[in-house]
């Protein structure tokens, strides 16, 4: 299952309290994005194509191909049109729409720019202060404020290799183990789809994001990930 298919959503609610921030960053792109985009979400079991917080799929199943991946949340039939220029500025537009509104509306008045590429800049959104304590910066807002804004600027994302952005988080998760993140897990590909790794249980973390063997772990790593896949694992 994807967020990017036809599935429907089987677990959509999580009880805030369980979730370290970085799995309440991976799954805003997914709850701010329904019901355009489906979620799955497993609890750690066996099967790894149950264990689904975002995906970077492609089309027809073929794990060989491209597709759009949900980085962001995002969607591969938007209407980025597949990365062309009128689509990479309809997306940077869409998504400074959904910044204004943080700042404004959401409560968090210095939420910064999206990069150039226009996806969000999770090393300087994870800075910001959280006012609330449940997330805020990283769920669309206060109340969901801007929840339309963020599911109207992952229309636009623009279509992502699945396979090479399988390769990517496999070579950040290797390295975040090698840096001593040992329970980093690896992604995983199921039906053309890219399943991203990182906690093993995201209803009982096992890996604390607030430690500096995972700070340290996560600056020597970030290059590995693609831009846009920050925040995925």
């Amino acid at each position: 299952m994807t967020r990017h298919t036809r599935h429907t959503t089987s677990r959509a609610a999580f009880s805030r309290a369980a979730f370290s921030r970085t799995a309440f960053r991976r799954a805003l792109a997914a709850l701010a994005a329904l019901p355009l985009l489906a979620l799955a979400v497993g609890c750690g079991g066996d099967d790894d194509s149950t264990r689904v917080e975002g995906v970077a799929s492609a089309p027809g199943g073929d794990t060989g191909g491209s597709g759009g991946s949900s980085a962001s949340g995002g969607s591969s039939k938007g209407t980025g049109g597949g990365g062309s220029a009128k689509g990479k500025s309809a997306f940077y537009d869409a998504q400074m729409d959904y910044v204004r509104c943080m700042r404004t509306k959401g409560g968090a008045k210095d939420f910064p720019d999206p990069k150039l590429s226009g996806y969000l800049d999770w090393d300087k959104i994870n800075k910001l202060e959280d006012p609330s304590g449940t997330g805020e910066v990283t769920k669309g807002g206060k109340d969901g404020a801007c929840a339309d804004e963020l599911r109207k600027a992952m229309t636009f994302e623009p279509e992502r290799d699945a396979r090479k952005d399988y390769e990517s988080m496999l070579a950040h998760a290797t390295c975040m183990r090698d840096h001593g993140v040992s329970e980093f897990q690896n992604p995983t590909m199921s039906a053309g789809n890219a399943v991203p790794g990182g906690e093993p249980d995201p209803t009982n973390p096992r890996i604390d994001p607030d430690s500096s063997v995972y700070k340290q772990a996560r600056e020597a790593c970030e290059g590995k990930l693609l831009d846009g896949l920050d925040g995925m694992q």
